[in-house]
């Protein structure tokens, strides 16, 4: 595959306003990457102002639909043939996102998923991830370290066989399961992003409690389509 401005960047973002022009600056400095799309997730912020002038394409939504149908409207507007997803708060370590481009680009994988070094902090308990990584084994028969990792590459026919999404915080699980059983190579690669953590306080455990729901609810109509 060519790689010269082979690649989209596809970035969902709700009040993302600290964080989004460092992001976006760093993935254009990769040199593979042709054009960066944010969508805004109805930010009640400047997450939109300060991406589009730091270089990306911006769509708004009217309200805050989720991750899942962020990447839905954003991914019909990426024209290249490898898209990558990132978070919108990875700053400066986006840049680490060309581990991922490069396994792809070369024809080794079909998507690449960024696994993550150890948290500084213990955030939950680990029962989301530990119900995403035994949901993947037990539908795909992978071994996966970061199942929840919203940081992917993917090849364009990849892309268009994984949409449309499922939406909320269980988008990722979702493709990964979707993907493997398509027989799509999957493989995890090794990056040294950071971005924020949630901690063990209130507005964190609800966070996870969501999360838990959604992926469960990602595994479940897994089952159902078996």
């Amino acid at each position: 595959m060519e790689k010269e401005q082979a690649v989209s960047v596809l970035v969902p973002a709700y009040n993302e306003a600290s964080r989004i022009k460092d992001t976006v600056r760093a993935v254009l400095s990769i040199p593979e990457v042709a054009e960066v799309v944010v969508v805004d997730d109805g930010s009640t912020d400047a997450t939109a102002e300060v991406a589009r002038a730091s270089g990306a394409r911006v769509i708004r939504l009217p309200r805050n639909l989720g991750k899942g149908e962020a990447l839905n409207r954003g991914a019909a507007l990426c024209t290249r043939n490898v898209v990558l997803l990132i978070d919108a708060d990875l700053g400066a370590s986006a840049v680490e996102a060309r581990h991922l481009l490069l396994p792809i680009l070369k024809g080794e994988a079909d998507m690449t998923v960024a696994r993550f070094p150890a948290a500084r902090r213990k955030g939950g308990f680990g029962l989301v991830k530990g119900l995403a990584m035994a949901g993947i084994r037990w539908y795909t028969g992978l071994v996966m370290e970061s199942p929840l990792s919203g940081q992917r590459a993917m090849t364009r026919e990849v892309l268009q066989h994984l949409m449309p999404f499922a939406s909320g915080f269980g988008v990722e699980v979702g493709m990964t399961i979707k993907a493997a059983r398509l027989g799509f190579r999957v493989q995890e690669v090794p990056v040294v992003m950071t971005h924020r953590e949630t901690g063990r306080d209130l507005k964190g455990f609800l966070h996870r409690g969501k999360q838990f729901w959604h992926v469960a609810r990602v595994l479940w109509q897994a089952r159902n389509s078996l």
